[in-house]
């Protein structure tokens, strides 16, 4: 199984940090943040890696190279400037992420999950299955609805016409089949909450909740606490 790292993101609510720094490239824990995904990927076995990426991304390859330094063969899909959104992203590397299944993992995000899963979570007749967490501070509304392993958007569920079940965060962790992004035109910008919520209403999409550490490392606060955590608590891979 290939997996793709999103690194496109302009990072708008880093700054000033990203104005001459890739997100990704920020370091917490002693290294940058992407490197801590490229490590986690090595160690379950994946060998092969796609990283798009946008803004200052040509630094994003001059710091990872083709992935020696993991054991990884790395591979770049770059964007035009402002980048073309998750599904756009997807799409836009589809010729290089082939016609099985794969594993995306947003470049801004922590995550502990256990990436070695992804080759085993994906049902014959889902086109995605992601990985969601409790609702964090800054987002407590949510985004989905797990129910019975199947993910649903809140105006999808039937059993809860009043939308008040309770919602959790979509991770930016997720294994897809190219066959949900096939309509999208190669270099075209598009979201994925669009063509998630289209599954939905077929069934699908499924999904299942981390209950370990994860962290959205969306602002300068957020990168500190993290730092900081990681200082405290060194990981293992």
């Amino acid at each position: 199984m290939k997996a793709m790292i999103l690194a496109a993101g302009r990072g708008e609510r880093m700054r000033p940090l990203t104005d001459t720094c890739p997100k990704p490239l920020l370091p917490a824990g002693g290294q940058p943040l992407i490197v801590w995904h490229l490590q986690r990927l090595a160690a379950a076995g994946f060998r092969e890696v796609i990283i798009n990426h946008a803004h200052l991304g040509t630094q994003i390859e001059a710091a990872l190279q083709q992935g020696a330094t993991w054991g990884l063969a790395i591979r770049y899909s770059p964007e035009p400037a402002g980048a073309l959104e998750t599904a756009g992203g997807i799409a836009n590397a589809l010729p290089l992420l082939g016609d099985a299944p794969f594993l995306v993992i947003n470049g801004d995000i922590y995550c502990n999950w256990d990436v070695a899963r992804a080759k085993d979570v994906l049902a014959v007749n889902d086109l995605a299955h992601l990985v969601l967490v409790a609702n964090p501070a800054h987002h407590p509304a949510g985004d989905f609805i797990l129910t019975d392993g199947k993910v649903l958007s809140p105006s999808l569920d039937e059993t809860d016409p009043d939308g008040k079940a309770s919602q959790l965060t979509f991770s930016g962790i997720g294994v897809y089949r190219p066959a949900l992004f096939s309509a999208i035109p190669h270099g075209r910008p598009a979201k994925l909450a669009p063509l998630l919520r289209t599954a939905m209403t077929a069934g699908q999409i499924s999904g299942e909740q981390h209950h370990g550490r994860w962290i959205d490392v969306g602002t300068p606060e957020r990168l500190a606490e993290l730092d900081a955590l990681l200082a405290k608590h060194p990981p293992t891979l």
